[in-house]
């Protein structure tokens, strides 16, 4: 999978990205049609190097800093939320992958382009077995799979006394079943299928048990002093999914801010839409939510990075309050954007008007279990009612 960016740095990242807006806007409706990202953006977003940004160094990635990722990653959203999705997804479990046994490691990143999918929802089941795990079941919302080199795969393997064990699997795409069945009305481009392992043997070098990595143990020996990677992994995928947002939002809004200069309000005597009084409303207040957003997210990036550098706990109450900051964030975009929707009247139900197609990304976003606003508000709010968070999800 070597490329071009094989000679560069995450320096220029976010502008090498940026060039490729163009590109992967003018393919958001085919991905959408073909229900998974065209293999031409694929491509180019593996030879800007979007892969790489938490490859350890010492297999050629970058370990790009958190602002950066989020700036990256928003731009590949505001030109089509499905390739931002998939994007993030694999540039988080390549994260991951990262805190696997060693071993696992040197098997998983042949090349700093290696992709890595995964899922969270423990739809399989493990069996121990000599020298490791057989695993067989379904696994939903794997994002991106058709154009994985790997996947995590989350399972539950039977402890014997107590509550099963949920354990990430780190498995060969090649070892795994597809199911065509992703068929949404929002992110649908992002080929979210699902995954199928039919007793699939997995060595116990490449299993991550996921209660020590939340309590902040994992196995790798050689990233486990590294700063970059005591950064909580659910933390990180509040930034991660926050770039979406505003990406899709900021779409949304340049989008509108050129289309009431080409049209006007029917059945008034407005011949441009920016002229009328209730744009100048709802351009406002829409700019003013987007902008709320990205306050919030700078808030919590800066806290995570922060806290990386100078290795410093989190309270339960900081990690509660990133997951509600991620989700209101979220709501306040889908609030622009919808807000944005209504104004742009009905030409921009039109497939290749993109505007249509970032508010159903949005709320698809916002629907996310690990995102949605109100789940994420109840959290935060039990926590500063001095009550138990009541998941270790944090």
């Amino acid at each position: 999978m070597a490329g071009s960016s094989a000679s560069r740095s995450d320096t220029d990242l976010v502008e090498r990205v940026r060039e490729l807006r163009p590109l992967i806007r003018s393919h958001a409706l085919r991905a959408e049609q073909r229900r998974r990202v065209t293999g031409e953006v694929v491509e180019a977003l593996t030879d800007a190097g979007i892969h790489r940004m938490n490859v350890p160094r010492h297999y050629g990635g970058y370990q790009t800093s958190l602002r950066t990722q989020v700036d990256a990653l928003s731009e590949v959203s505001a030109a089509c939320g499905s390739a931002g999705f998939m994007a993030l997804i694999q540039a988080g479990c390549a994260f991951i992958a990262a805190l696997f046994p060693d071993e696992a490691q040197d098997e998983i990143f042949t090349g700093p382009e290696v992709r890595v999918g995964g899922t969270l929802v423990p739809g399989s089941k493990a069996v121990a077995v000599d020298g490791g795990y057989a695993v067989s079941g379904k696994s939903p919302f794997a994002t991106g799979c058709q154009d994985a080199d790997w996947h995590l795969l989350t399972a539950l393997a039977d402890t014997g006394d107590g509550p099963p064990e949920m354990l990430w699997l780190a498995i060969p795409m090649a070892d795994l079943k597809v199911l065509d069945d992703w068929d949404v009305s929002g992110l649908a481009g992002s080929g979210s299928n699902t995954v199928v392992a039919q007793d699939v043997h997995v060595p116990a070098r490449r299993v991550l048990p996921i209660g020590p990595l939340l309590a902040g143990t994992f196995p790798s020996q050689r990233n486990s002093a590294d700063p970059f990677y005591r950064m909580p992994v659910l933390l990180l995928f509040c930034a991660w999914t926050a770039a979406n947002a505003l990406g899709l939002a900021r779409a949304a809004l340049a989008e509108f801010g050129e289309s009431i200069h080409r049209r006007g309000i029917t059945y008034t005597f407005y011949e441009r839409q920016h002229e009328a009084p209730v744009t100048h409303l709802q351009f406002a207040e829409a700019s003013m939510k987007i902008s709320s957003a990205e306050l919030l997210a700078a808030d919590f990036v800066a806290l995570i990075e922060s806290k990386a550098a100078g290795g410093e706990p989190y309270t339960t109450q900081e990690r509660a309050r990133i997951r509600a900051q991620c989700g209101y964030l979220v709501r306040m975009c889908k609030e622009a954007a919808d807000l944005i929707g209504s104004a742009s009247g009905a030409s921009s139900l039109h497939r290749e008007v993109p505007v249509q197609r970032i508010v159903r990304d949005l709320n698809a976003l916002s629907l996310h279990s690990f995102v949605n606003p109100t789940a994420n508000l109840e959290l935060y709010g039990r926590v500063l009612s001095g009550l138990d968070a009541g998941t270790p999800f944090l």
